[in-house]
């Protein structure tokens, strides 16, 4: 647009800058932008004293503290479900299976969003339900992204309860499950909370790169094969991918 202010535009690109580089001297600054030196000396002054950038005692600029207040309110402000929504809703119109958005409480899973399946034969899983982070492709796929240490407590505490004839009731079990979720990036369950059902789960993470929320695809048994299996793998990774970029998450490359 011709309206757009030339300094402003060139300081949201000094500010860009820091979205892959922690700190940056003067010099690797008007390296990156290609900014005129004049003028990136009078923008970092401006942005210094908004409190967008500091320095430190050896002259590297970084984000400012008042990012770190943008920052908050801004993840506290954003609705996980009104986000989530359209990729669930691509989901449900390619897949016609029933797609469901979890959060962690404590040791269980809740239900937060869900979009009924279309097919003839269907799951009746309600908002606000609760499982087991162990139980289940969805609640399995946040406990797998947990932090070690909080992983490992859980671990240690919870007692493995069947839920139905798949459920995984061994902590080897469990744990051989966690390290092929972590190393695949989704996991799958049969029967886990419900006998002759299955789902897909892949886990969605915010702007830390934390896991706060996991996304499924779920239906009757017989309709998860390998062949439909390679389909519905790679469009939940792509599903949650996008709900986690617009949560601020910058994969690491």
């Amino acid at each position: 647009m011709q309206s757009k202010n030339k300094t402003v535009v060139r300081s949201m690109e000094i500010l860009n800058l820091f979205i892959n580089h922690a700190k940056l001297t003067f010099n690797e600054i008007i390296e990156l932008s290609g900014i005129p030196k004049t003028s990136v000396y009078r923008m970092l002054q401006s942005l210094e004293e908004m409190g967008l950038l500091d320095k430190d005692a050896n002259g590297k600029y970084s984000l400012g503290i008042l990012f770190l207040r943008f920052g908050h309110l801004v993840s506290e402000r954003i609705d996980l479900r009104q986000v989530a929504l359209p990729a669930m809703e691509k989901l449900h119109q390619d897949l016609g299976e029933a797609i469901n958005l979890i959060i962690r409480d404590g040791d269980e899973a809740v239900y937060i969003e869900k979009l009924q399946s279309i097919q003839p034969v269907r799951l009746y899983t309600t908002i606000g339900r609760r499982t087991p982070l162990y139980a289940g492709a969805c609640a399995r796929a946040i406990l797998s992204f947990l932090p070690p240490t909080e992983r490992e407590d859980y671990l240690k505490r919870v007692e493995l309860t069947a839920y139905a004839k798949g459920t995984i009731t061994s902590e080897e079990a469990l744990r051989h499950s966690i390290s092929e979720t972590r190393n695949k990036g989704y996991t799958v369950s049969f029967s886990e909370l419900e006998d002759f059902t299955a789902a897909v789960g892949v886990p969605i993470f915010n702007h830390l790169g934390e896991v706060v929320a996991a996304i499924s695809i779920a239906g009757i048994e017989t309709n998860y094969t390998e062949e439909h299996l390679a389909v519905f793998i790679p469009k939940a990774k792509e599903a949650a991918l996008d709900i986690s970029l617009k949560l601020g998450y910058r994969p690491e490359v």
